[in-house]
């Protein structure tokens, strides 16, 4: 099974991001807008901006992490989008 790691960006004036990791990832971001997803994108509408495809959940979390993390990196491919 392949393993997702996705960046999400708002549609709003004010522009956030959220990082996640999923299996199905057209099913995630449809969670996502449909307010069913994490708690703190509910309310948003969301566009997929990234996306970085693993062959174990393991290494998704991994990454996942180190892009929250990373604020550099995060910025970079916002303002990339």
């Amino acid at each position: 099974m392949s393993y997702y790691v996705y960046m999400l960006k708002s549609i709003e004036k004010k522009t956030v991001t959220y990082v996640g990791y999923t299996s199905d990832i057209k099913k995630r971001i449809q969670l996502h807008n449909l307010g069913k997803g994490a708690k703190f994108t509910r309310g948003r509408k969301w566009k997929l901006i990234y996306r970085e495809k693993f062959n174990s959940k393991k290494e998704a979390i991994l990454r996942e992490y180190y892009i929250k993390k990373n604020r550099t990196l995060r910025n970079k491919i916002k303002n990339n989008n």
